[in-house]
């Protein structure tokens, strides 16, 4: 068995989109899906199982979510190694810096700095964003709400072709803590 998080993107936001968490985890657990838990509202889960990878997981539920929900979601899975990874390999002083400050954005695919080129970076300093397996890391000194650099980042062009889905470092770190292993 391996253990999962399910990165649902654009639910539960402004009213919009409404996926209760309860129907969620029945929804998984009639997928066959083992332990799943939800984590707040904003569309994270975590489940094991025996079956498929971390693509086929992610269109299996995200088609489950769409027959009965009536509304697409998009859906990254990824597995506990993975997660660790990205809280591991932070370019930036995450333990000197407040969760506010610090973002990943998990995409379905690798992505290079040839995809962000036409972005001026120092025009948006003190605000800052580095690339790692399959994330971006943003680091707005301001929070999120605040920051223009992720408004730049999140331009449909630049992320042609992949599910995008960003968590603030709190529930990145939560996500690696309730995908250990018991």
């Amino acid at each position: 068995m391996t253990t999962y998080a399910a990165l649902l993107r654009g639910i539960n936001v402004g009213g919009s989109r409404k996926l209760p968490m309860a129907e969620l985890r029945t929804l998984m657990e009639g997928l066959g899906y083992g332990g799943v838990r939800t984590y707040l509202q904003s569309g994270q889960a975590v489940f094991s199982t025996a079956e498929g990878d971390e693509d086929s997981l992610a269109a299996e539920l995200a088609a489950a979510i769409e027959k009965h929900f009536g509304f697409g979601v998009d859906v990254i899975v990824r597995d506990h190694a993975y997660l660790r990874s990205v809280a591991d390999d932070c370019p930036f002083p995450a333990a000197d810096l407040e969760p506010r400050q610090l973002h990943v954005t998990y995409f379905s695919a690798p992505v290079t700095e040839e995809r962000f080129a036409e972005l001026d970076r120092a025009a948006r300093l003190p605000e800052e964003f580095r690339l790692g397996d399959r994330a971006l890391y943003l680091y707005a000194p301001d929070g999120l709400g605040r920051s223009k650099l992720a408004g730049d980042l999140a331009k449909p062009r630049l992320n042609k072709g992949l599910v995008a889905t960003s968590r603030n470092w709190n529930t990145v770190l939560k996500l690696v803590e309730l995908t250990e292993e018991p």
